[in-house]
Parts: C-alpha cells; structure tokens; sequence
C-alpha cells in the first residue's frame, strides 16, 4: 500500500468549506460519472489489461466517455484536486482509484448538515 493510500484511510472529518468545494466539483455530471465508475472497476473498465489494482488507466476512462483527452485530463485533475480521487503512476501511465475514506466522510458531513 502506497502511501498516499494509508493517507486517505485517515481522511480527517469533512468541514463545512471543505464540503462547498466538494460539492462544487461533483455538480458536473461527467464527474459523478466517473465516481460511479470507479465504484465497481471490474463491471466498468472489463478490458482493462493488467487488472484493477492499481486502479483505471486514465486512458480507459477517456475512451469511455468519449471525450477530448485534454477535457478528461481536466475532470480527472479536479477530481484529485480535491481529493476524491487518487492517482497511482505507473510507467506513463495514471492509474485512478476513488479515496473511499473521504467520500465516506463526505456523505457524513452532508448527513450531519443536513
């Protein structure tokens, strides 16, 4: 396990600013698309060559929603921006996997707030 990964199991509570800026990303649909993608790698990405344990090549997610590379490399940078989503670099290629602790945190929050 990276450890980028044992950080985000220790995400620290989601605070009222911090939940504006989530939110504020997840309100592109194409964003939420990608979240519920990664939910269940294996049923979304089935091509994908070497597995699902580092995560979904970015390429794969691009050909997926059709989109313009440059449009993909943009959601997918605000995604991990705020830490919904993390990266795993291997070789050339970005691996990304969904940070579980923080959407988890994240949905407390809402349900706290609201």
């Amino acid at each position: 396990m990276s450890q980028e990964q044992c950080h985000a199991r220790r995400a620290p509570p989601v605070e009222a600013d911090d939940l504006d800026v989530l939110i504020k990303v997840l309100a592109h649909p194409i964003r939420r698309q990608i979240l519920t993608w990664l939910k269940q790698p294996a049923v979304h990405f089935p091509d994908q060559s070497n597995g699902h344990e580092f995560g979904v090549c970015a390429q794969q997610i691009s050909q997926r929603c059709d989109l313009a590379q440059s449009t993909m490399s943009t959601h997918l940078a605000q995604l991990q921006g705020v830490g919904l989503l993390m990266v795993n670099q291997q070789g050339r290629s970005k691996f990304f996997s969904r940070n579980e602790a923080l959407i988890e945190s994240m949905l407390k929050a809402l349900q706290d707030t609201l």
